[in-house]
């Protein structure tokens, strides 16, 4: 991807290693602002339309959090049945319609292909905030981030790592995205772990494998003793047919301190794209990990911000001018001094 400036961001596909250094170091730029040691206003006047027809939380907030850190405005609807979708409008339609209204629009929708339909209608950029079971690259790229961060801080690189995914591979589109990712480095090692029926679709195992990668798939843990990074998925039950097919599968691979000590080393990361189910039956990351200094959940939260953040500065063509719209903050934050 050598241009960002007017253009979609709707697949992993679209990223080269050099594109991904660029929003990596744009995004080391938004710190200040991420944590009120500055304010922002290079998109004063700017208006996001946050569109998601599909539940969120993190997502559907960190994007409307990320515009309004560098000064724009935020329009969302949400849900399905609250826009005119419901009423048989063509995502054609309602591009044309509620892109008039913005100047960037972030979506998400649970059918895969949709946000891709929705960015031929619409008149500015569209950023993939999830289709369905098929990508979500803005997660992906908080998580490579993520793993760069843990792993650079531990003196080593992503050239070379060792990832164990688990959990709910066949639905989890983020593991999706960030393996194909992933496949841009060099020399690294997948274990996937899953119950055989959610194991990763094939057509990610022949990224993996087309890129000269290794992986191993198992459904038990012991293989995973050696690996850097520990990614857990939750079973993506919004994904089956019936709420009884995804039970099937709750709480086949729960994550603690003492299983945590058994199979991983000392300093395996674990991240997890959230929301971790903690009900009793699922408990994929215990509380007890909560205190674990390489329990990296939140600070997946915290770097999704940056990224959404750079994401709009690429796209909108101010990340060269951000230094020159730089406010101070008048108003005490804990984040000035806890971050």
């Amino acid at each position: 991807m050598n241009e960002f400036r007017g253009s979609h961001i709707l697949s992993v596909n679209q990223f080269d290693r050099d594109s991904i250094e660029t929003i990596f170091a744009v995004a080391d730029k938004m710190e200040p602002y991420a944590h009120r040691k500055k304010r922002n206003k290079v998109l004063d006047g700017a208006i996001l339309g946050n569109l998601f027809f599909e539940a969120s939380t993190r997502t559907r907030v960190s994007f409307g959090t990320a515009f309004n850190l560098l000064g724009g405005e935020v329009r969302e609807t949400t849900g399905m049945t609250s826009s005119a979708l419901a009423k048989g409008e063509s995502l054609y339609d309602t591009a044309r319609v509620l892109s008039s209204y913005s100047d960037i629009v972030a979506m998400r929708h649970p059918q895969a292909g949709s946000v891709a339909e929705f960015a031929e209608g619409s008149r500015v950029p569209v950023i993939n905030g999830g289709d369905g079971s098929n990508e979500h690259p803005t997660q992906a790229l908080l998580d490579l981030y993520t793993i760069n961060k843990e792993l650079q801080f531990h003196g080593e690189t992503i050239d070379g790592m060792h990832i164990a995914m688990i959990g709910d591979l066949k639905h989890g589109r983020t593991v999706h995205s960030l393996s194909k990712l992933l496949c841009l480095y060099d020399n690294i090692r997948f274990t996937l772990i899953s119950p055989k029926e959610l194991a990763m679709p094939d057509s990610v195992l022949d990224t993996i494998s087309n890129a000269g990668h290794r992986f191993t798939i198992t459904d038990k843990l012991e293989g995973s003793v050696d690996a850097d990074i520990c990614y857990q998925t939750r079973v993506q039950e919004e994904r089956f047919a019936t709420q009884d097919d995804a039970n099937k599968y709750r709480g086949k691979f729960r994550l603690n301190q003492d299983i945590y000590t058994r199979h991983f080393q000392s300093k395996t990361v674990i991240m997890h794209p959230l929301p971790r189910d903690s009900r009793a039956d699922a408990n994929e990351l215990d509380n007890d990990l909560n205190l674990n200094p390489n329990l990296a959940i939140f600070r997946q939260v915290d770097n999704g911000v940056l990224i959404r953040m750079a994401l709009f500065a690429l796209t909108l063509g101010v990340d060269n001018i951000l230094q020159n719209y730089d406010c101070d903050v008048q108003w005490y934050s804990n984040k000035q001094v806890n971050t």
